[in-house]
């Protein structure tokens, strides 16, 4: 499953975008420098997200929607198409993204 796919598959889940998610990591008090454990836990326990697919909002909430290149256009199960991750929700995701 792509970076994107993993972003989409938590909205259809909660119903809330990585942008929401972003949003209350933030009046929490989450953003860069936060350990991955105290988010994971907080996303486990309000939301029902398992380990993987809190590690994706973790990525976004502490470092931001930028994934490395070497994921973008590989072909791979995990091949993402670009390098951004949308936040915004999938109902606005541009055609191509």
């Amino acid at each position: 499953m792509s970076f994107q796919a993993y972003l989409d598959n938590i909205e259809e889940k909660t119903g809330r975008t990585p942008r929401q998610f972003i949003d209350e990591a933030t009046t929490r008090g989450y953003g860069p420098g936060t350990k991955a454990g105290e988010i994971v836990t907080w996303l486990a326990e309000d939301y029902g997200l398992g380990r993987g697919h809190a590690m994706a909002l973790v990525h976004v909430i502490t470092k931001g929607p930028k994934i490395d290149a070497k994921h973008v256009g590989t072909g791979t199960t995990h091949s993402d198409a670009s390098d951004t991750q949308w936040l915004e929700g999938k109902a606005s995701k541009p055609a191509s993204g």
